[in-house]
């Protein structure tokens, strides 16, 4: 497994970071900067060179106290509005990472012990990782703007042809492995349409024929809208290969119908952690600029 392997597994789980090596190692280092009288040491901004060395980070020594400094900041706000951290919620984002990294947890601290990191360090970052993402979305969420007008007008732009269709659907599975596919076909060969749809079910052994109700094409995956937009009502789309057998879906009802909703979901999401990224950067700015840092 590759150090750099690290980085990209925590990539989506840290937004930042504070560091508190073990007391005997902390008693024994020096100060090399304080915020707001909180002490920063020179064994913690060690650690933080190692694991950056291990993500691949080339930001170097003054990277590292930076980030150290940005995360006590982070933390004493936390503190600040009530925001505490459980330790269960450390080690459910230390397994994740793991599962990320498709390593045990502890291989990963493993790992962690070869390259000269102590583990505390990588937990008590994603401490403040999560206590700031709790900052963000009490102090910050309700700074987010998100224009409706902007969010159809690109909503409008991403639909196609193909998603602009209404459906009602069934779904009819030859329950068992892709090798049911040639049953499948011979089923759609005969198929009629929906009303017969259980009838015809019956000469096949193990089939089941579910009302999946109404869905709009931009629910569906591209290739499947795209096929349903080709077929008329009564027609069934050809057999794929699903978790539980052979599946195909049987079009009960069409119409035409631009739908937005479920696209500006998507949309909505995208801006609003975009536009949540930068508040909080923003926020973190005022913070450090308000702060009393110094460097030994």
């Amino acid at each position: 497994m590759k150090f750099a392997d690290l980085r990209r597994a925590t990539g989506a789980i840290l937004i930042g970071a504070v560091l508190a090596f073990g007391t005997a190692g902390a008693a024994m280092a020096a100060t090399v900067v304080t915020v707001n009288g909180e002490p920063i040491s020179d064994v913690q901004v060690d650690q933080r060179l190692r694991l950056f060395s291990m993500e691949g980070n080339q930001s170097g020594r003054a990277g590292a106290q930076k980030q150290l400094v940005d995360e006590a900041i982070q933390l004493q706000e936390a503190k600040r509005l009530g925001i505490t951290v459980a330790n269960s919620q450390v080690d459910d984002a230390l397994l994740q990472i793991a599962r990320n990294m498709k390593v045990s947890r502890d291989k990963l601290l493993e790992v962690l012990q070869q390259g000269g990191v102590n583990s505390e360090t990588l937990q008590n970052r994603l401490r403040a990782a999560i206590a700031w993402n709790a900052v963000a979305e009490q102090a910050v969420m309700s700074q987010v703007q998100i224009s409706e007008l902007d969010l159809d007008q690109q909503a409008a732009a991403k639909i196609q042809d193909f998603q602009t269709f209404d459906y009602i659907l069934k779904e009819v599975v030859f329950v068992g492995g892709g090798g049911r596919s040639a049953q499948a076909n011979s089923y759609r060969s005969s198929f009629s349409g929906c009303d017969t749809a259980v009838d015809l079910s019956l000469a096949y052994p193990d089939v089941a024929v579910v009302d999946i109700g109404r869905r709009h094409a931009t629910q569906l995956p591209d290739a499947l809208a795209k096929e349903l937009a080709g077929l008329n009502v009564g027609g069934i789309s050809k057999p794929r290969v699903v978790e539980t057998g052979v599946s195909m879906l049987a079009v009960c009802e069409k119409v035409q119908a631009q739908d937005l909703t479920f696209v500006k979901g998507g949309l909505r999401e995208e801006a609003g952690g975009d536009a949540l990224q930068r508040e909080a950067a923003a926020y973190l700015d005022k913070l450090r600029a308000q702060a009393k840092i110094i460097y030994n």
